[in-house]
This record gives C-alpha cells, sequence and structure tokens, in this order.
C-alpha cells in the first residue's frame, strides 16, 4: 500500500509519539547507540575535521556543475554498455521503472535499501502493475510486511521492539512453513535470511539505490552492511539504479574522501561492510553480474532546490548523524514527520519535494541548538534552512495568525532599543521572582509549548544589555 503523507499533522503526530511509550523505550536506546559510536570513531581519526572540509568541497563542486558531470557520468554509463533514463518527476520515474521493470521479465524484484524509491512509492506502483517487489534490507523487510514507512534514514524499523518484529513474522512466515515464533535478534534474523536467500536467485530484475555516482568511470557506488546489495544485483538478468540528480560526484578518489566520513558518521565503523561498485553490465568472461544495467536519475523538485538558498541540503550523504543527535527527533521519532525524510534533513528538503505548505511544520521543529550542523559530515548548515524557510512561509502567509501577530509585537519592540530594553528588563524581573528559590518556571502564561513537557530555567534577574553593561 502507498502511505500518506501526515507531515500536515505534524503536531498531532507529535503528541501520540511522545505519549507513546514503546516508542519511547526504542528511541532512548538508540540514543545510547548510534551517537556514542560515532564519538568513538570521530575520536579515533584525528583529521575527520578536515576530511569533513574536503567532503563540503567536493560536493559544492560537483552541484555547482552539476550539469556537466551528470553528463559526464551518463557518457561513461554507456560506454560501459549500460543505459541512462532522466525523470523530471515521480510519474515520469515510476513508468520508466515500471517498462524496465516489464522488459526484464519475471514478477519478482528483488530491492536493495532505497530512500529515493520510498520518495516514488514505488513500492505500491509496481503491485498495482502486477508485480512482487521484495524488500531485502531487514529494516525495510520489515516495514513492508509491517506497511509502515521508515521511520529513521539507517535503521527503518528502529522504532519496533522485537517482541513486535516476532509477531509480524509468525503472521506471515507461518504460510512460509516457519511456525515457531523466535524470541531473540539472531533467531529472527537467521529466519529472514533463509526466506530471502532464494529469492536472490529467483528474481530477474534487481532494483537499488546509491550512496553516490562516479562520473569518471560511470559507476554507482552503494553502502551496506548486510550484503543484500551486492546479492540483488549479482545475481539479477537486470539491474536498476534509482537515485537522485544530486549523487553525482566527479571522481573515485572523491568518494574515496566521502566514504571516510560516511560510515563514521552514520553507524561509527570506519568503513560500512560492503562497498560496492556497478560499473554497468557483466562483460565478456564475466563469471555472474546482470546482463542488462540501468540508472534512472530523478529530479522530483531537486533543481528547483539547488536554485533556491536551501541548495546546500543537497550536500546530504543520508548518513543520519542529524537524526540521531537531534533532540526533536529524539523526542517523536520519525513517523511525526509524516514522509520518507525525517529529522532536520526531513526539515530542509521536504518543504522544496512536498511544497511549504504541506511540510512548513517540519522547519519549525527545531531548537536551532545547532547540534545538527555540528555533526553533519558535509557541514550542512541546516538551521540557517530552518530560518529560510520559516521566513518563507511567513512571507506566504502560511503560518497561522497568533503567530504572525507575535512575530509583529516582538518585531515592533525589536525596532524601539529603549522600549526593548523596558520590556526585557521588566519581563526578566517577573520571571525571576516567580522562579526564585526554585530556579525554574513550570507555567509560563503564552509558553505552554514549552512548559508543558519541560521546565524554564528562570532569569536571574538581569537581562544580557545590563550585564554586557557591567561587563559581567
Amino acid at each position: 500500500m502507498s502511505h500518506a503523507v501526515t507531515s500536515p499533522d505534524f503536531v498531532n503526530n507529535s503528541k501520540k509519539a511522545i505519549a507513546d511509550p514503546v516508542l519511547q523505550t526504542a528511541l532512548d536506546r538508540m540514543t545510547r547507540g548510534f551517537p556514542v559510536n560515532r564519538r568513538r570513531a570521530v575520536e579515533a581519526l584525528p583529521e575527520f575535521d578536515s576530511l569533513r572540509d574536503e567532503a563540503k568541497v567536493i560536493k559544492d563542486h560537483a552541484l555547482a556543475h552539476l550539469d556537466l558531470y551528470l553528463e559526464a557520468f551518463e557518457k561513461k554509463v554507456i560506454e560501459s554498455g549500460g543505459h541512462v533514463h532522466w525523470c523530471l518527476t515521480p510519474d515520469e520515474a515510476r513508468a520508466t521503472i515500471t517498462r524496465l521493470v516489464r522488459d526484464g521479465g519475471g514478477s519478482l524484484i528483488t530491492k536493495g535499501k532505497s530512500m529515493v524509491t520510498e520518495e516514488l512509492g514505488l513500492n505500491a506502483h509496481l503491485e498495482k502493475e502486477g508485480f512482487k517487489p521484495l524488500e531485502t534490507d531487514l529494516g525495510e523487510y520489515i516495514i513492508q510486511l509491517a506497511n509502515e514507512p521508515p521511520s529513521h534514514i539507517l535503521g527503518p524499523a528502529i522504532h519496533m521492539p522485537k517482541e513486535r518484529i516476532a509477531d509480524i513474522f509468525v503472521e506471515h512466515h507461518t504460510p512460509l512453513g516457519f511456525s515457531e515464533r523466535k524470541t531473540t535478534p539472531e533467531e529472527l534474523v537467521a529466519e529472514a535470511r533463509t526466506i530471502l536467500r532464494e529469492k536472490y536467485f529467483q528474481a530477474k530484475v534487481a532494483i537499488t539505490g546509491a550512496n553516490f555516482l562516479v562520473a569518471e568511470t560511470g559507476s554507482a557506488i552503494i553502502v551496506t552492511n548486510e550484503g543484500n546489495g551486492d546479492l540483488s544485483q549479482t545475481l539479477a538478468d537486470t539491474h536498476i539504479v534509482v537515485t537522485g540528480i544530486e549523487k553525482v560526484i566527479p571522481t573515485l578518489e572523491d568518494a574515496a574522501t566521502l566514504l571516510r566520513v560516511l560510515a563514521r558518521s552514520a553507524t561509527g565503523q570506519e568503513m560500512s561492510v560492503y562497498t560496492t561498485l556497478a560499473t554497468g553490465p557483466r562483460r565478456p568472461g564475466d563469471t555472474d553480474g546482470p546482463g542488462t544495467f540501468h540508472v534512472v536519475l530523478v529530479d522530483n523538485g531537486r533543481s528547483q532546490l539547488l536554485a533556491s538558498p536551501a541548495k546546500e541540503a543537497l550536500r546530504c550523504i543520508r548518513c543520519a548523524a542529524c537524526l540521531n543527535h537531534c533532540p526533536i527527533y529524539k523526542a517523536v521519532g520519525g513517523h511525526a514527520y509524516g514522509w520518507v525524510y525525517s529529522g532536520p534533513i526531513g526539515a530542509a528538503i521536504d518543504p522544496a519535494y512536498l511544497g511549504l505548505n504541506t511540510a512548513r511544520h517540519l522547519p519549525n521543529a527545531s531548537t536551532l541548538c545547532g547540534r545538527c550542523e555540528e555533526v553533519c559530515p558535509v557541514r550542512i548548515p541546516l538551521p540557517k534552512i530552518f530560518r529560510y524557510w520559516r521566513t518563507e512561509a511567513f512571507k506566504q502567509g502560511l503560518t497561522p495568525g497568533p503567530e504572525r501577530q507575535g512575530v509583529r509585537l516582538w518585531a515592533y519592540f525589536a525596532k524601539r532599543p529603549k522600549l526593548y530594553r523596558l520590556w526585557t528588563r521588566t519581563a526578566a524581573r517577573v520571571l525571576a521572582a516567580a522562579g526564585r528559590g526554585k530556579g525554574r518556571l513550570r507555567h509560563v502564561v503564552g509558553f505552554s509549548g514549552w512548559t508543558n513537557m519541560r521546565d524554564l530555567p528562570a532569569p536571574e534577574g538581569k537581562t544580557f544589555f545590563e550585564q554586557w553593561k557591567n561587563r559581567e
């Protein structure tokens, strides 16, 4: 089934997520995993920050010359015996992929992990056309059985406890001869592996995503920890790579730099277990590999994003470090964002892909603490992009009336320094008196959105201006 976009309902989605004890346990477990592993990996590599600088330069250069590198990539793919298909809209992409699948023969399709196919709602479309797409990444396989969208870029099923996964497997695997309910992660993985293994040999078509496209060689690079991407594309007769146009980079040397920051930022590994380069179909004498190789390049709003002040979001290499360190994501999880891309990167790119009217809540789901920018391996200035989208929403009249009036009221005082200082001085004194002896405020009129979930630190009674004047 296709999953509806629920981004406009972000506020209610978040309230439900905060009240869900199972989800909160899963998010707490994530907090004690990915961020800790990243920190250890980064501390073990003294040149990590300089690599981030190099990665930023590589991506900025590629995006500045995107047309040239995409054409160079296409030329190399054709030279190696492959085919490139340019798709401006999701409809074009779905139609192109359906045609390629049909030409490949057979109904079963093995799929390696691809966020762009999620973006296109491809599985639901292929099912309507009579095909059977099967996700082979374990997390994607689980949420496909559960008929849920991914909740995390790296761990699509990170929100699920193993007990629920066990119930899902019993429901779907019993007709396949697996009647015993497994209880440990090792047993669940083994059961899924047993079922998926034979599917690789049955499928004539494989669809994967791509972490990078190399213009120098015409290669599509995919990184996994399960080997499912390798099995899918190696054993199928037709390999279809579905990816966004922003994934192209100039050279293999650039890929090496980006790969060094990708795994460390994502899972805390030096490198992912599998880093696979696919360059065209199999050659004469090759013992395996697809007979036909296609790359479907998807735009879907990327060109417009590239021409906007939010273009730096296209540097993203989908490591999910921003999700793993974001206090908002860690409070509400991925499904609250209502679409494929969640967390800070979702808040940065979803307004471009879905429309600001649909996704206007997401850039507001940030304290602007800057933690996401601090850990981003390609130094995307995410808080700056959030402010851009917030400004655009205000200009377009998308923000609610009370919020707009509040901004106007603040602007009135901000433009009048003497009045502003009187106002802030009075507010500081009143709040300091209210919090005297406790150091915090549990209820503040007009700030229930904050104090309903957390205490507000009480001011000490002096404003910044006063402290600055007294050199405190």
